[in-house]
C-alpha cells in the first residue's frame, strides 16, 4: 500500500437491518478495494470519525463491498443512522488474511457468534467461490436469540452445497418467539461434529469470552494449536500501529493481525480482554 492514509470515496447502495443491533452496508467505492478475506478496513463517516471494520462480503468481489456492523459506540451509532445514497470513506485493506491454501484438501470448521460472524461470512463466501478446493466446511454460528440471528435470507441458500453444513444455535429462546433448530450456547455444537480435530483447521471468531471459551473446547477435543485461528478485531483502531491501542505482548493485533493463529499468541497477556 503506497499511502496507508488514503481515503477512497464510497456510496451506500443498500441497507440491511440484519438484526436489532447490527446491519450490513452494501458500498459501491469509487474505484476496486482488492482485500484478502481476514484483512479490514477503516470506514469513515464525514465530521464523525472511523473505525475498523472487516469486509463481510466475499474476497473475489472488489467492485463492490459488504460490511456488517454492530451498534456498540459512537462511530458505530452515526454507522447505524445512516441511509442509502449516504458517502462515506474507505482506506486499507490493513493486516494478515486467513491461509486458504492451508485449508485445501481439509475439513474446515468456522465457528462463530454475534458481529464476529461478519469476517466469518467473508472467509465463507469466499470458500463457497472455490468450494471444490476443500473437502468439507462446517459452520456452526452462534446468537443470543432468533431475532439476533444475521444473515437470515442466505442460510437456506448455503446449506445447499454438498459438501458444506451450517448449523445455528441461540442462547435462549423467548416466549413467542419461533425457532426449530439448536439451543443453547455454540460450543456445544462442537459435540456434533464430524471431523478428524488432529489434522484440520479451526477458524474462531465472536466476543471475546465466546472465543476464549471456544477455543479452549477445540483445544479439548484435539485440535492443534497451531491449527486454530483466531480473528483478535477487538482492540484495534488507526490500522497500522500508530495509536497503540492494539498492543497484545509484542503484537500489534492491527499489524501483525487480526488473524493469528493460537499457538503464536497463547502466551500474551489480554489476548481475551
Amino acid at each position: 500500500m503506497s499511502n496507508p492514509y488514503r481515503v477512497i470515496p464510497a456510496t451506500i447502495t443498500e441497507v440491511i437491518q440484519e438484526s436489532p443491533m447490527i446491519r450490513t452496508l452494501k458500498l459501491l467505492p469509487e474505484e476496486p478495494i482488492v482485500f484478502k478475506t481476514g484483512q479490514f478496513v477503516e470506514l469513515s463517516i464525514p465530521s464523525v470519525g472511523e473505525g475498523p471494520f472487516t469486509p463481510s462480503s466475499s474476497h473475489y468481489i472488489s467492485d463492490w463491498m459488504d460490511i456488517t456492523i454492530m451498534k456498540t459506540g459512537f462511530v458505530t451509532e452515526a454507522v447505524h443512522r445512516a441511509q442509502v445514497g449516504d458517502r462515506v470513506g474507505l482506506r486499507g485493506p490493513y493486516g494478515s488474511h486467513y491461509p486458504l491454501d492451508k485449508f485445501a484438501g481439509k475439513d474446515v470448521l468456522i465457528l462463530g457468534g454475534g458481529c464476529g460472524l461478519a469476517p466469518l461470512r467473508s472467509l465463507f463466501t469466499t470458500m463457497l467461490h472455490d468450494v471444490e478446493r476443500y473437502n468439507s466446511i462446517t459452520f456452526f454460528a452462534g446468537a443470543k436469540s432468533p431475532k439476533d440471528c444475521i444473515y437470515k435470507d442466505q442460510v437456506t441458500g448455503w446449506r445447499q452445497f454438498a459438501n458444506v453444513r451450517f448449523v445455528r444455535s441461540v442462547d435462549v429462546v423467548p416466549e413467542g418467539d419461533q425457532w426449530n433448530e439448536d439451543v443453547g450456547l455454540v460450543t456445544k455444537l462442537l459435540a456434533k461434529l464430524d471431523i478428524d480435530p488432529k489434522t484440520n483447521p479451526a477458524v474462531v471468531c465472536g466476543p471475546p469470552l465466546m472465543m476464549k471459551f471456544g477455543t479452549w473446547e477445540l483445544l479439548k477435543i484435539g485440535f492443534q494449536e497451531s491449527n486454530i485461528y483466531l480473528s483478535m478485531e477487538k482492540k484495534m483502531y488507526c490500522g497500522f500501529g500508530q495509536c497503540r491501542h492494539c498492543v497484545m505482548g509484542k503484537y500489534y493485533a492491527c499489524k501483525d493481525g487480526p488473524v493469528f493463529t493460537y499457538d503464536q499468541i497463547k502466551n500474551e497477556e489480554g489476548i481475551w480482554e
